[in-house]
């Protein structure tokens, strides 16, 4: 069911572990989904590891200590007697280098180190060494103690009272090891080395902070030496739509030494009440674990009509696995929740639940203003809800796999989720002879870390798009990574950008082309839809055009949307030299010359603290999901078309306004839309005859509003709207010609004077530039008027260096080739002057 790969090799020559591609995991345990074995059934539903007894978070504040290179770190300190009196603490979860230790290091592309894959200086590498105490207690005699990491960056040694544990890389990834052996009844001592870069960093080039540290929980778990290691739960569709059909396979491991004994699994599924919604209750069945053995055990069932998981419906029934002895008493309970859904590519598009869909995405780096990589579930909870609150669909994990907490949210209020590897080695280029997505060497690593998101994330609903990396390369290791998810999941496609239109990839995903080239490529009629990774990068005064792409889209069915760049600013709390808090980004710490690519991850649709800029109110009224057109608007007449693709608008009122310059004269609420997913209506709203009022532009607003809370979304909130200038107003008089008094035109010095009533305009004969203007004494110019050709140039304009690129046309306009001006008098009262 698993695959654990690199137990540490024999070496002709000692090669420090972080330093060798082959060995990224000594003594870890097997991946397997995220779930835990609660002692009961209410505590499974509850989802609250807190409330179990057999859990215990080591998170808080832990001894500490860093040093900027390897040869000076404390060689001893995970022994019991070591003397740490004189340490600071830092929190862990926490990035160094937001806790004073360190200085955050921003670049894109490049490495932060001098790039010779798998070396690492030895002069510049920071190590950081924790010391925590824990206290096993006393009921967990006889089970098995697990210990937690859900993430370290970038590579960590691991002692249990004074006794090496294991060894592990991926910075995005958990490393849980089985200390049973290690642990003694009292206080223990755990103590954790972090190598700030190692091998697994040339893989981790990722466009963001480079930081480092246990950056997720740390805790231990307490299981039965008999209990369910993993479990794979496909909650699909059958070919009609309308049943389900629960696959459960589970994997239950006896980690005790005795002989076979008899046990029993109940499956059961149940819905948001905790009743069982299988037609016949739960499943049991009896089975025997050999000490030291596994087994294999799986259940399938028919559920009649359950209800569906898509983004717009996030429909949630709860998995729950019950193991028992041979008496009947409950060992442990698992809980998971599931989303009976679809998701497949077909006559080139991606259909979730048989339906094409579009995907209205952004990417997003998990990103804290304050505490760096760690990120708390409240800021998690606020980004679905700004999310939702404007029309956004779907999220690629941006270019690693995300805290688990962030897929049970996409589960819950509704997100589809491309789930990308920790793979990018952007820095060493694309070329087959320099990539390591070609490199032999490089080829266990690539495996271990697909391998291991796959088996972690396998169980969400939200995850319908499994993604290889992001800008390594292609070759060798990424046919290898695409077909084995092939061969492990075939209920998903897989895609990868720099897979362009070779075989692995499932869906064409380019990064930022142009709106031309994605209409050339849908009109190919191709096999494989066109969902762009990255799209309108966020970043200053951006996203203008938006609209011309989802004009393309929606009109075009190869194409089904993308992903914008980003989510939200990478900026970090500091202050600069006047005190003032500021959100700094590359180039604000560390002396002078530290490497930095400046504001390049100032590219998001929000702050750093989660204020939406205006692009974001750009992307809610384009992703928006009801289109209004008008029909015959003198009587109120407009069609409406409900895009969503998978809901009805029985929660959403239509309100209506009409104004005058822009002040509403009158409104009105239509209560009822009866409109089905794709369905188009025309409504005739029950607009007033009021006299117009002279000189006024009338509009006609038309807004969507929720009428009861969904989920994040409270009622009352606008969902979509749009406006139309009215056919209303007032026939004025032809204005008639007002005689003017005689011009006059004088030529003195150079220079053309042409004056009237009050007022007086000079050209230069020499240039054609225009001098002077004047009325009533005032001179309205302060200097001569040329062309410009010319704006400011804003951030994706440097971006691209086309403030260098079309830096000629910034003085054309004092290059320009003078030929001649010519005055003319058409009438007494009318001067023409032609330069």
């Amino acid at each position: 069911m698993t695959v654990l790969l690199a137990v540490r090799p024999a070496v002709a020559q000692e090669v420090a572990e972080w330093e060798n591609p082959a060995v990224f995991a000594i003594n870890k345990e097997p991946p397997h989904a995220t779930a835990f074995p609660f002692e009961n059934r209410a505590l499974a539903l509850r989802r609250d590891l807190h409330a179990s007894t057999y859990f215990q978070s080591l998170n808080g504040r832990w001894k500490f200590h860093w040093v900027r290179k390897p040869a000076d770190r404390p060689a001893e300190f995970y022994l019991d007697g070591y003397d740490d009196r004189g340490w600071p603490e830092i929190p862990v979860p926490g990035s160094w280098e937001v806790n004073g230790f360190g200085i955050p290091i921003y670049l894109n592309q490049p490495y932060p180190f001098e790039a010779n894959p798998p070396f690492i200086r030895h002069d510049d590498n920071p190590v950081g060494s924790y010391r925590t105490h824990f206290t096993v207690p006393d009921h967990w005699q006889g089970r098995r103690v697990y210990l937690h990491f859900g993430a370290v960056e970038s590579a960590m040694y691991v002692w249990v009272n004074g006794r090496q544990v294991g060894y592990s890389e991926d910075s995005r990834l958990p490393a849980e090891f089985d200390v049973t052996e290690y642990v003694r009844p009292g206080q223990n001592l755990l103590a954790v080395e972090v190598y700030r870069w190692s091998d697994g960093s040339y893989l981790e080039d990722q466009d963001f902070w480079r930081l480092s540290g246990i950056e997720r929980d740390v805790y231990l778990v307490a299981a039965p030496e008999v209990h369910v290691r993993d479990f794979e739960i496909v909650a699909a569709l059958d070919s009609a739509f309308v049943d389900g059909v629960l696959d459960v396979r589970l994997e239950v491991e006896n980690r005790g030494t005795g002989r076979a004994e008899q046990w029993g699994l109940l499956v059961d599924l149940v819905d948001g009440t905790g009743a069982s919604v299988l037609p016949r209750g739960a499943i049991g069945r009896d089975l025997s674990v050999t000490g030291g053995g596994r087994a294999n055990v799986g259940f399938r069932e028919t559920v009649p009509a359950p209800r569906h998981w898509t983004a717009e419906t996030p429909n949630l029934y709860t998995v729950l696995i019950t193991l028992t002895d041979a008496s009947g008493a409950t060992v442990e309970v698992l809980g998971s929740r599931v989303g009976f859904r679809n998701v497949e590519i077909r006559g080139g598009q991606l259909l979730v639940n048989g339906v094409a869909v579009l995907l209205k995405g952004t990417n997003r780096h998990e990103h804290d203003p304050v505490t760096g990589h760690v990120l708390s579930e409240a800021t998690m909870r606020r980004d679905v809800e700004l999310m939702k609150q404007f029309n956004l669909n779907a999220v690629r994990t941006s270019h690693y796999p995300n805290d688990p907490r962030w897929y049970d949210l996409a589960d819950e209020y509704g997100l589809y989720i491309v789930d990308e590897a920790n793979v990018e080695s952007h820095g060493m280029g694309y070329g087959l002879a320099t990539t390591l997505g070609n490199a032999p060497a490089w080829k266990a690593a690539h495996l271990d870390r697909t391998i291991r998101m796959v088996e972690r994330d396998k169980n969400h609903p939200s995850v319908i798009i499994w993604s290889l990396g992001n800008e390594a390369g292609n070759g060798a290791n990424f046919y290898a990574t695409y077909q084995w998810i092939k061969t492990r999941d075939p209920t998903r496609p897989v895609q990868y950008e720099r897979a362009g239109l070779e075989w692995n990839t499932d869906i064409y995903v380019p990064m930022y082309p142009g709106i031309d080239y994605i209409i050339r490529y849908a009109e190919q009629q191709p096999a494989r839809p066109l969902i762009m990774c990255e799209y309108a990068h966020a970043m200053g005064n951006s996203v203008g055009n938006l609209t011309d792409y989802w004009d393309a889209i929606k009109r075009y069915p190869a194409l089904q949307g993308g992903f914008i760049w980003d989510w939200v600013d990478q900026g970090l709390l500091t202050r600069n030299a006047q005190g003032k808090e500021i959100f700094g980004y590359g180039g604000d710490f560390g002396p002078r010359g530290t490497s930095s690519d400046g504001n390049f991850l100032i590219n998001g649709l929000v702050s750093p603290d989660r204020k939406p800029h205006p692009s974001l109110w750009e992307v809610k009224k384009v992703y928006q999901s009801i289109d209004v057109e008008p029909v015959a608007l003198g009587r109120g007449a407009v069609a409406v078309t409900n895009a969503y693709q998978f809901r009805d608008l029985a929660n959403v009122r239509l309100v209506w306004s009409r104004l005058a310059d822009g002040v509403p004269i009158d409104s009105g609420v239509v209560e009822t839309l009866d409109l089905r997913a794709g369905e188009r209506k025309e409504i005739t709203l029950p607009l007033p005859g009021t006299a117009p009022i002279r000189d006024a532009e009338y509009h006609l607003t038309v807004s969507f509003r929720l009428k009861t809370a969904e989920g994040l979304v409270p009622a009352g909130h606008e969902i979509a709207w749009e406006q139309f200038p009215l056919p209303v107003a007032v026939q004025l008089p032809i204005a008639e010609p007002v005689a003017q008094a005689p011009l006059t035109v004088e030529e003195r010095d150079s220079v053309v004077v042409v004056s009237g009533d009050r007022f007086g305009v000079t050209f230069d004969v020499r240039n054609g530039e225009l001098l002077s203007y004047r009325y009533k004494g005032r001179e309205l110019i302060r200097e001569p008027l040329r062309p410009n050709f010319w704006r400011a140039p804003n951030d994706n304009d440097f971006g691209g260096d086309w403030q260098h690129k079309l830096g000629m046309w910034k003085s054309a306009g004092d290059r320009w080739e003078f030929r001649y001006v010519q005055v003319e008098r058409p009438a007494p009262d009318e001067v023409r002057v032609t330069v």
